[in-house]
């Protein structure tokens, strides 16, 4: 189940699915000029290489692991920090936290109206 908000995009997920699971639904219709990711999105057939197809910019830190090593704007990465505080707030709603809603229409609506909580503040 998928719907947007605003600038938003989300898409459900299973709670045992990787990051990567909900970037294969999301990126394709990815509207914005460049893409701030962490660590988890460090894949290149999956999220880097579709991204520089499209024309678009990622800004990804490379995994530890990594055999090449990519570079990356270190500068923009640190921008990462206000969508971490986003989702920080958005997780203080205990409901969101922890899923309490079954059906996935009924926790996306309470998503929705965190966001709208979280934007608003």
């Amino acid at each position: 189940m998928r719907t947007k908000f605003l600038r938003l995009d989300f898409h459900l997920t299973g709670g045992e699915a990787h990051d990567l699971v909900g970037a294969d639904h999301l990126l394709p219709d990815m509207q914005a000029d460049t893409l701030i990711a962490d660590k988890a999105f460090d894949a290149d057939k999956r999220v880097i290489e579709p991204i520089a197809a499209a024309g678009k910019a990622s800004v990804i830190p490379p995994k530890a692991n990594r055999r090449s090593p990519r570079s990356f704007d270190r500068e923009l990465c640190k921008a990462r920090h206000l969508i971490e505080n986003f989702f920080a707030r958005f997780k203080r709603f205990r409901a969101i936290a922890t899923r309490y809603d079954k059906t996935p229409r009924n926790f996306l609506a309470a998503v929705h109206l965190a966001a709208i909580v979280v934007w608003i503040n």
